[in-house]
């Protein structure tokens, strides 16, 4: 549950990126500052933040990669701020790669392992602008309210329509999902599958309308059942190739 922004700095500071990075939990700001390369695989960076008492210290690690399928450039980093190691990407939009920007977006990587959805209450209302939804998600370990944002990174078919945003506790959006618009083969009938990186896991399960609701703006969200009707790629984690 990770979001963040990273802008490329002139070459002549000390630090070749600055940025933010945003949980729930915290809002920290983070400088990568180019390292000696031992090997090939090497990381690029060392990722540096500030403590409490102000000292700079080494949080994490980061890598220059190219994206297999679509041949832009990223960065990948690795990064623990006391919590255990979590794993984000920096990615720019198609907007500030045709504007050779230095601006980026941290999104959330995270692993293919999916709890079981169990007892699961939750709701989606499409809004009446924006083409984006809102809703919540609940059992009784957790409560989330979050929205479904369109996916601007969208290139390719089976890429996510829309991104799962909750906010941090200063209120920064923070991507912790994604959801498919998809087609039920036996019904006929629209729903939204989505992935949910909730504190309990990684949770998959299905906005679907029963008869009342058909027509409307308010889905029920359900425990996934694996119908062989998932979207292709609506298991294979929250990040996106550039």
């Amino acid at each position: 549950m990770f979001a963040g922004t990273l802008t490329r700095n002139v070459e002549t500071a000390a630090a070749e990126y600055t940025g933010m990075i945003h949980s729930t939990r915290f809002d920290i700001a983070i400088q990568l500052e180019a390292r000696a390369k031992m090997s090939e695989r090497s990381p690029d960076f060392d990722v540096t933040a500030v403590n409490k008492s102000g000292r700079k210290v080494r949080i994490g690690t980061a890598w220059n990669e190219t994206g297999n399928t679509s041949g832009n450039p990223y960065i990948s980093m690795q990064i623990d701020v006391g919590l255990g190691p979590f794993r984000v990407n920096a990615v720019q939009t198609k907007e500030a790669r045709a504007a050779q920007s230095g601006e980026f977006e941290i999104i959330p990587l995270v692993s293919n392992g999916l709890m079981k959805s169990g007892s699961i209450s939750g709701e989606l209302t499409a809004m009446d602008a924006d083409n984006a939804f809102t809703g919540y998600i609940a059992n009784m370990m957790f409560d989330l309210e979050f929205m479904l944002i369109e996916n601007s990174y969208k290139t390719e078919e089976t890429h996510p329509d829309y991104r799962i945003e909750v906010s941090s506790p200063r209120g920064t959006p923070i991507r912790v999902g994604s959801a498919w618009m998809a087609k039920s083969s036996r019904t006929g009938n629209d729903y939204l599958s989505l992935l949910i990186n909730t504190p309990d896991g990684d949770l998959r399960v299905n906005a679907v309308q029963n008869e009342e609701q058909r027509g409307g703006q308010t889905f029920s969200i359900i425990p996934f059942i694996d119908s062989g009707e998932q979207p292709q790629d609506a298991g294979t984690g929250l990040s996106l190739v550039a």
